[in-house]
């Protein structure tokens, strides 16, 4: 049966999940896919052009970084991807009139599966699309390759299975061969397969159009960074696969070949940093010519200029999606009808067809800017059609601009139309639901308010008639019975309010339409809203009276919420927001602070030493885990990578391969010995979980990431891949599957840290001359008998993110654990002094000679408490190689178990390694209330060590959903910013993600762990009264 604390915790958990829903819902982007489709009613060429090609073929050469191709990369040049891949820059310098450069624009998010949308369609990529083509579906609406298809075209396919997943059925069956996209350790097999099939079919007669997708440079980007000897030979063969491509073309083929998307300096992708955006294009015609005498003739526009990071040297660029309507119309096809894309001005730079004698380029594009103009009416003529209200005006106004221009002038209209057309839709496709953003935000608040009204009163006095009593002998579960009782009715409530409210609104006066909010939209508020205004109603928060606000009290009360302030507000600004890592450490330190000067103060030299001495070790560890560092791209110059060998080299660094081992045998030894030791609970399972299972658990995730070293490294050669992937594959199985087996069976079955030790003694002889024996019984590790088997289980899964983790982010997890032993210290200390304090200034000092528990309580939670660790989550999270940008996913950690991509184990990994340094620092919050804290007298220390880990835990879910409140007030307020979608809602959506992991921490840690533990030692003592 689920415990009244948990279904408390579990009602917190569902009102940020229904706050997070609402906001997010109405702040992602959306965007309704129009399925129709591009035809030419009149005659073949109403719509296109006549083809200059009839046949093409299309590469994709993942990543393909436009520098990749340049011939004037930056300044100095990397010896392995500048001036490598030559052949382009080669061809383009011969033949002027056949062969084009371009560094194109990529629209974020720079992910393969939307590149290939934008590719295909000529859309704008959105983080959520209300269509049946997200998520990796088959794309319906009108594309490139729907066209080809409809035009009796057949298509060749060969690269990334992502392709035959968003079209199932538009490649020749026979001349279909998709590969593993996802398995970015692999570097040549999809690229083997691509070049064993693209030549026997370009000798053949059987298609129109060949699309291959390589993925070498991408994945050797991901897993060893640019500036590796392997990707330059990756892009050497990528120059030899070229150069045998145009030698097999005829002069009926077009060539073209791109990158999907770029990669920043350490090899990743899927923001919007300018190294990300920027990819390759080149276009290569070997017997048709696409440009006559490559000079700017009269009312020509050419493609403007634009400089790579680090060059001198402007080039031509474009927008990535300008490929569609460009391909469509050189291969005589109608232009998709979604598109937004400007035909490339230099591939048309020729004499009409017609008699005319204009060139080429104008008819092309009023063909493209009547396709786009379609497209808006019909958008406009939709149901979302109210999108387009306040530009609508501005967009009739330019389209008769341009129809009442002479030919002429019209040109240079037409392509001003199209390119407005483009920035408005990227405008509005901006627009946000601000209902829902407000009722998502207000729900978030009113749940932050209802669980600081249950944390508050969970740490008071409690009223009964005229009776006080102490929270520590009123029967705080009873209580929270009735909280819960009214949680239902106020939820019940909610769900017929939210209904009639839908009724009203929407069905009868038709005040607000559906799309706006629906039925589920109206429940998911009004539930949860209604419960938590029943409980604020039912049990208000206790208001300080004039006399209990004394100068001590507030100030006290302010320096234990200032972090939180200071960190809140901080999401308010796009450079505190960029230099969090830098503003977190700040913080975190400050916090320990009162801890020392309570230190200095402390009535006894082994108090003061204790506080002060772990107070330094504390700060030290913080420091010390600062110094692995990986960098936004905003921080650049002034930040410099640590976490990997360098920013383009994602190795670890060499001190990290020497102290890592070193790290795993020491860090068990110190947790056993040094913290557990001393209040002798380092018996029972500590003593076999510390020093041999989570030793080996240690030692083996530093085995596979060394294993993983030498095998990206190629430190022993070709040759030996397999082997060590094997090897490797195989440490990881072991120590993961020991430690969930073995580790948590043990665990579960016997989960006490404690030995019972029996004397006899014999006082002497009776007077009838017997000798009676007393038998005298020792609990070692009864001090900690809360403690200790608590933190074990905290260890199994500190555990399992460690073997998930990089080595260098293993180092700082090891200080991470020291760092909240020595913080738990402090707490312990700190308390210890207080409670001398109180008594000394009371009426009965003797009672420092009672112990127990009565009185004040040695274990209360202070919300000054829990702000240093909610801190050193964020802290770890950042010195474990995280940001909170799409790029610092490690995607490696999805193969840890398995060689090939494997749903779901895949995911999970990834999510572990990224999101396991937050989950283990409130998973630790319950050891507040357990450590150091004796079982007796009992039942009321088991009671009071549950309801102190009750408030623990909602503290933390307190800290971080004021900052999801800070981060979503953040974003909403600054949707309109420059850095928005670069900065504000990666953080938003990190900050979401974050609360729901912190939730999912304190839910295990308190359902699993503290359960477990309070439940055994109280079974143990049941009975003894002290």
């Amino acid at each position: 049966m689920l415990s009244k604390g948990f279904l408390l915790l579990l009602w917190v958990f569902g009102l940020h999940l229904a706050g997070i829903y609402l906001f997010t819902r109405g702040f992602l982007l959306t965007r309704l896919s129009l399925l129709n489709t591009s035809s030419c009613t009149s005659s073949p060429f109403s719509c296109s052009l006549p083809p200059t090609h009839n046949r093409a073929v299309v590469l994709i050469i993942d990543a393909l970084r436009f520098d990749f191709i340049s011939p004037d990369p930056p300044s100095p040049p990397d010896p392995f991807h500048h001036n490598v891949l030559t052949l382009p820059r080669d061809l383009t310098k011969r033949f002027p009139e056949r062969s084009w450069l371009f560094n194109a624009h990529a629209d974020p998010p720079t992910t393969t599966l939307q590149r290939i949308k934008g590719l295909t369609t000529g859309s704008l990529p959105t983080f959520v699309d209300m269509g049946s083509n997200f998520g990796g579906v088959e794309i319906t609406e009108d594309s490139l390759v729907k066209q080809l298809t409809a035009h009796g075209k057949k298509i060749a396919f060969m690269g990334d299975d992502t392709w035959t997943t968003v079209f199932p059925s538009s490649f020749q069956h026979n001349l279909t061969f998709p590969y593993d996209s996802f398995n970015v350790e692999d570097l040549h097999t999809v690229d083997n397969g691509v070049i064993e099939h693209l030549f026997p079919t370009l000798s053949s007669s059987s298609w129109d159009v060949i699309i291959g997708h390589f993925l070498g440079v991408d994945h050797t980007g991901h897993r060893l960074g640019p500036s590796n000897p392997t990707m330059k030979s990756k892009l050497l063969q990528m120059n030899d696969v070229l150069t045998k491509v145009v030698e097999s073309l005829d002069d009926d083929t077009l060539l073209v070949v791109l990158g999907d998307h770029g990669m920043d300096r350490k090899g990743d992708h899927g923001g919007d940093g300018e190294l990300e955006t920027s990819c390759a294009v080149w276009v290569y015609s070997k017997g048709v010519d696409l440009n006559v005498g490559r000079k700017r003739e009269e009312g020509e526009v050419l493609s403007q200029k634009k400089l790579f990071p680090g060059t001198t040297e402007p080039h031509r660029s474009i927008q990535q999606i300008d490929l569609v309507p460009t391909l469509s119309l050189l291969l005589g096809l109608p232009i998709p009808f979604n598109n937004l894309g400007t035909i490339i001005p230099e591939l048309f730079s020729r004499p009409s067809s017609s008699s005319s004698g204009e060139l080429e380029y104008a008819r092309a594009l009023q063909i493209n800017a009547e396709q786009i103009k379609t497209y808006l009416d019909t958008y406009r003529a939709s149901s979302s059609g109210s999108d387009l209200d306040g530009v609508w005006d501005e967009v009739v106004r330019r389209w008769d601009d341009v129809v009442s221009r002479e030919r002429k002038d019209g040109v240079e209209s037409l392509a001003t139309f199209t390119r407005f057309a483009l920035e408005e839709c990227r405008a509005l496709w901006a627009q946000f639901n601000i209902i829902k953003m407000g009722l998502g935000l207000a729900l978030i608040l009113l749940g932050l308010l209802g669980s600081w009204g249950l944390y508050v009163r969970l740490g008071v006095e409690k009223e009964k008639g005229d009776l006080k009593e102490k929270a520590e002998h009123w029967d705080w579960e009873f209580w929270v019975g009735d909280v819960l009782k009214v949680c239902l009715k106020g939820a019940g409530l909610g769900v017929v309010a939210g209904l009639l409210v839908y009724l009203v609104l929407v069905v009868i006066t038709k005040v607000m339409d559906g799309k706006t909010m629906d039925a589920f939209d109206f429940i998911i508020f009004f539930t949860p809203f209604s419960s938590s205004l029943s409980i604020l109603w039912t049990y208000p928060p206790p208001i300080p009276t004039r006399t209990s606000l004394t100068l001590t009290t507030v100030l006290t009360s302010t320096l234990a919420i200032l972090p939180l302030i200071l960190h809140t507000l901080s999401f308010f600004s796009n450079s505190f927001t960029v230099w969090e890592d830098h503003i977190v450490l700040f913080l975190l330190i400050s916090t320990i602070v009162p801890s020392l000067l309570t230190g200095l103060r402390a009535p006894t030299s082994r108090l003061r030493t204790r506080i002060i001495g772990f107070s330094l070790l504390f700060a030290l560890c913080v420091r010390l885990m600062a110094i692995s560092t990986v960098c936004r791209e905003e921080q650049q110059p002034f930040c410099h990578v640590t976490f990997f060998a360098s920013s383009s080299l994602p190795s670890p660094p060499p001190l990290i391969l020497l102290l890592c081992i070193p790290t795993s045998l020491v860090l068990p030894w110190v947790m056993k010995k040094a913290f557990l030791g001393t209040s002798k609970s380092d018996r029972g399972v500590a003593g076999l979980v510390l020093p041999y299972l989570l030793s080996g658990v240690l030692l083996a995730g530093n085995g596979y990431w060394v294993l993983e070293y030498l095998e990206s490294g190629e430190v022993f050669g070709s040759g030996w891949e397999e082997v060590l992937r094997s090897a490797r594959t195989l440490v990881a199985r072991c120590a993961i599957g020991g430690l969930v087996a073995g580790g948590f069976g043990m665990w579960w079955l016997v989960p006490t840290c404690l030995q019972i030790e029996t004397s006899t003694t014999t006082p002497g002889s009776t007077a009838n001359g017997a000798t009676p024996e007393n038998k005298q019984v020792t609990v070692l590790g009864f001090g900690n008998a809360f403690g200790s088997p608590y933190f074990i289980f905290w260890t199994l899964w500190f555990g399992l993110v460690f073997v998930v983790t990089q080595l260098t982010g293993q180092v700082v997890l090891a200080l991470a654990a020291l760092a909240l032993l020595s913080y738990l210290e402090v707490v312990d200390g700190v308390r210890d002094v207080r409670n001398i304090e109180e008594a000394v200034s009371s009426a009965t000092p003797s009672s420092l000679l009672e112990g127990g528990v009565s009185g004040s309580g040695t274990n209360r939670i202070r919300f000054s408490e829990v702000v240093p660790l909610a801190l050193l989550a964020i802290h770890t999270f950042h010195t474990t190689g995280h940001q909170h940008t799409i790029p610092s996913i490690q995607w490696k950690t999805a193969f840890i178990l398995t060689s090939t991509l494997t749903y779901p184990l895949s995911p999970l990994l990834v999510m572990l390694n990224s999101f396991g340094p937050i989950f283990l620092m409130p998973l630790s919050l319950p050891l507040l209330a357990l450590w150091n804290f004796a079982p007796l007298p009992h039942p009321s220390s088991s009671s009071l060590a549950r309801k102190e880990s009750v408030r623990a835990s909602l503290g933390v879910m307190l800290y971080f959903g004021v900052c999801l409140v800070g981060s979503a007030g953040g974003v909403a307020w600054l949707r309109r910013h420059l850095m928005v979608w670069k900065i504000f809602a990666p953080r938003f959506m990190s900050a979401a993600a974050g609360l729901v992991v912190v939730d999912l921490g304190v839910l295990v840690g308190y359902g699993v762990g503290v359960g477990r533990v309070v439940g055994r030692v109280g079974e143990m003592f049941d009975g003894w009264r002290g």
